[in-house]
């Protein structure tokens, strides 16, 4: 049973760069915690078809992106391998932009699932190796983030494969809370490089440089670009920025009980504002077909968040 989610107020004149009005952040900060999800059950909805949402079906969705910037769809579908379910779905939260990606798969859909073929082995996604935080797309230049994610389930793994889930928002708000110096230092423009990507000795991707934290300028929502992983990152030396990347990091680790544990089964799906989130190993197993998740990425967030 889906559990309602009551929808936050719009606040007015809260920017998330604007580390002065406190009245503001804390109105800001009162509301947020007040409407988060208290268990990952919170964030499910039950649809019957999800390629045609009723419109309460959709608004059960919207509420839940408006609060936490995520939710989990849970359909009749089950291990339909049509790639429209996830598109479909997308274009009814006014997700069209997509991202083609490398090793998307012609139409911009990504066929998540152990790869063998090519170069996918030495990308992670196409293993069966756990994924550490992350939001997706964070090597992506300013002129092409990622906000909004959709992740569609046609095959769980036989064992593993969960994911966790955190909305960048509550980040901010626990490193504002710990301390404000956090926030600015990680608003600057350089405070994260993702060195080049090369192939056959070649550029085919230059240095991504930029804020872990930003403003979107198309409608002033917080946008968050981050991977734990270390071997191909460039923290900043700024002793600040040095110090917000290990809070966060503890706060990653750490037990709050706003990092919502999930694993999607045949017929469900994530809906987000790319919110961070990592992947548990998981197993195949013969007898089964194997785990396969479609990947949405998209140049906008979802209408009306």
């Amino acid at each position: 049973m889906s559990v309602p989610v009551s929808t936050m107020p719009a606040l007015e004149r809260f920017r998330f760069d604007d580390l002065q009005n406190q009245d503001a952040y804390r109105q800001w900060r009162a509301r947020k915690l007040r409407h988060a999800p208290g268990a990952p059950g919170d964030l499910v909805v039950e649809v019957r078809d999800p390629r045609a949402l009723t419109e309460a079906e959709r608004d059960a969705i919207l509420d839940r992106c408006r609060n936490c910037n995520m939710a989990i769809y849970a359909s009749s579908v089950e291990d339909d391998p049509d790639k429209d379910i996830p598109r479909r779905v997308g274009q009814q939260l006014g997700l069209t932009d997509l991202d083609s990606n490398w090793l998307a798969d012609d139409d911009g859909i990504t066929s998540l699932t152990v790869n063998p073929e090519g170069s996918h082995p030495f990308y992670i996604p196409y293993t069966d190796r756990p994924i550490h935080w992350h939001t997706d797309g964070y090597y992506n230049p300013t002129d092409r983030q990622i906000e909004g994610l959709l992740l569609h389930c046609v095959h769980p793994a036989a064992e593993g494969g969960e994911n966790a889930l955190l909305d960048p928002e509550i980040a901010y708000l626990f490193l504002r809370d710990a301390n404000p110096a956090y926030i600015d230092a990680l608003f600057k423009p350089d405070a994260m490089t993702i060195p080049a990507r090369t192939e056959a000795g070649d550029a085919v991707r230059p240095d991504s440089v930029g804020p872990v934290f930003s403003i979107s300028s198309r409608t002033g929502a917080l946008h968050m670009r981050y991977t734990a992983r270390t071997r191909s990152i460039r923290w900043s030396n700024d002793p600040i920025i040095q110090q917000a990347t290990r809070a966060l990091t503890e706060l990653l680790d750490s037990t709050i009980p706003y990092i919502y544990r999930a694993r999607l089964e045949s017929g469900m799906g994530l809906i987000s504002n790319n919110v961070l989130h990592d992947r548990a190993g998981f197993k195949d197993a013969p007898e089964q077909p194997a785990r396969l998740l479609y990947r949405a990425r998209y140049h906008q967030r979802i209408a009306g968040t």
